[in-house]
């Protein structure tokens, strides 16, 4: 049983972050096709998958098709009811429903004035009565899960859920806009940004084509607040410590340098998304000696 999912920007679009974190971390198997926002071939992707507007879709196996990143997470527990996606508990289930239902249709201030930009960090935004009134009610929300399940997991339920990962998107809002957060909000945000399959996504979409400059702001830019990635750079040929590579195990054209040592992959964006966050790629890493 094999999903396809249709995905917009990877820097820049919060809804398919959502749906993708759901395959990735419950490690439920897909196909991904990507297109960019603004350009014709948008529609051109979309038109394979009607009757979608927007991105992200999903194809079942049976061909049908489900848009809306909501409906999306609600078929695929229905399909795979053992695979955690909901709480089991049925109070924290109901609870986490609430919270997800909410960040699907609410909080229209904080997504209007900080739209999700995975490629930067900026240090001087200005903090609007509206937002600051998102990102209470927001934390609330968060307190308010931690309080009913007495849990004291980095995530909202005990285990990673459909919940933290509807919240991904505001995590990444926050890091990227230095919107004040403090205690366990902070440290939910932490968690959010350290998270494997959240790690893998952003070094996707800080390769993954050029800027899009409707989302530019004219902000002073800072570090970006997530785990520093291990230093790595793209270098114009081998000899490789592997002949194939380590994603597809197909022969090696591209390479990088970690600590002196070269690697191969089979393609230019194999090769940058694994400069970009090395850590991230547990496939690569397997190939690395350890320190």
């Amino acid at each position: 049983m094999t999903y396809d999912l249709l995905i917009g920007d990877r820097a820049y679009s919060s809804w398919s972050l959502r749906t993708w974190l759901l395959f990735d971390v419950f490690d439920l198997p897909h196909t991904v096709q990507t297109t960019r926002f603004y350009c014709d071939a948008f529609q051109e992707a979309l038109a394979d998958y009607a009757p979608a507007r927007t991105v992200p879709v999903m194809r079942v196996p049976d061909g049908t098709v489900v848009a809306d990143t909501l409906a999306i997470a609600e078929e695929l527990h229905s399909r795979h009811p053992d695979a955690g996606l909901w709480p089991s508990d049925p109070a924290q289930r109901a609870t986490a429903r609430m919270l997800t239902a909410e960040m699907h249709a609410a909080f229209t201030s904080l997504r209007s004035a900080c739209p999700m930009n995975l490629r930067v960090a900026y240090s001087d935004f200005t903090l609007e009565l509206a937002v600051q009134e998102d990102l209470d009610r927001i934390t609330a929300l968060w307190a308010h899960a931690r309080e009913m399940s007495g849990l004291t997991t980095p995530w909202l339920f005990g285990d990673y859920t459909i919940a933290d990962a509807f919240f991904a998107p505001v995590a990444a809002r926050i890091a990227t806009y230095g919107l004040p957060v403090e205690g366990e909000a902070a440290s939910y945000v932490a968690a959010q940004l350290a998270h494997p399959s959240f790690r893998r996504w952003r070094a996707m979409g800080l390769v993954d084509g050029p800027d899009q400059p409707t989302y530019a702001m004219a902000y002073d830019t800072c570090p970006w607040p997530g785990p520093s990635p291990r230093q790595a750079k793209a270098v114009p040929d081998g000899p490789s410590r592997n002949t194939t590579c380590p994603y597809s195990g197909d022969p090696v054209t591209d390479y990088l340098q970690m600590d002196s040592e070269t690697y191969g992959f089979c393609n230019a964006f194999c090769r940058d998304k694994t400069v970009a966050d090395p850590e991230a790629w547990p496939a690569f890493m397997a190939l690395v000696p350890a320190r």
